[in-house]
């Protein structure tokens, strides 16, 4: 699938030599499991920004379920409330559908940027289903963030095995956005156990 870039692309703010953290997702709803995550990033992998990039929808979910993309943006932005963290919906402005395409889009627009790609636990366990999974290894180092009732099972993970011999110890994560695809680590610490798919089932809200 080619991707629509003829138009004007409107992204946040970047400049040569900026460390930028990207958390793809479809914030359905943003929630402070979200923010969590993000914070952690930053600190630990010592980001300068991080992107909240609030996708057009999920290859592996029902889109049935899914709110309007203006309202999920707009939710984000209010959740997010950090100045180091940029809200954008920019993959549905260039018609990506996969996070592989999104992440070669971004890192020829900007070969100078160190950008380092953000997962939560939940999301390494299902990561080698995702298309193209080796090749988004490849493009950019990866953060895996711990997530409630994953810490022992996701670093057993399929994908996780398959990239075992890229593992950085976490001692090591401020160095991992400087290191050169495929490099990866997984980040232990305070875990937050809200997640969207208990928030939707709470309000009674699948839009």
């Amino acid at each position: 699938m080619r991707l629509d870039a003829s138009g004007p692309v409107h992204l946040p703010p970047v400049a040569p030599g900026l460390r930028i953290g990207l958390y793809g997702g479809s914030f359905n709803p943003a929630h402070l499991g979200h923010r969590h995550v993000s914070l952690v990033a930053l600190r630990r992998l010592s980001l300068d920004r991080l992107w909240w990039m609030v996708t057009p929808g999920n290859p592996l979910k029902d889109r049935g379920e899914l709110a309007a993309i203006d309202r999920r943006v707009a939710e984000a932005d209010r959740v997010a409330d950090h100045p180091r963290i940029d809200v954008t919906d920019f993959e549905s402005r260039i018609g990506a559908r996969y996070t592989r395409q999104t992440l070669r889009f971004l890192t020829r627009r900007n070969p100078s940027v160190r950008f380092v790609w953000i997962m939560g636990a939940d999301s390494l366990a299902t990561f080698h289903r995702w298309q193209g999974f080796s090749e988004i290894a490849r493009l950019m180092p990866i953060a895996i963030i711990d997530r409630p009732g994953f810490t022992l099972t996701a670093p057993a993970a399929r994908a996780a095995r398959a990239l075992a011999r890229w593992r950085l110890p976490e001692a090591e994560a401020p160095t991992l956005v400087d290191r050169p695809a495929p490099a990866w680590v997984y980040l232990h610490g305070p875990r937050s156990t809200l997640s969207s798919t208990a928030l939707r089932a709470r309000t009674g809200d699948g839009a």
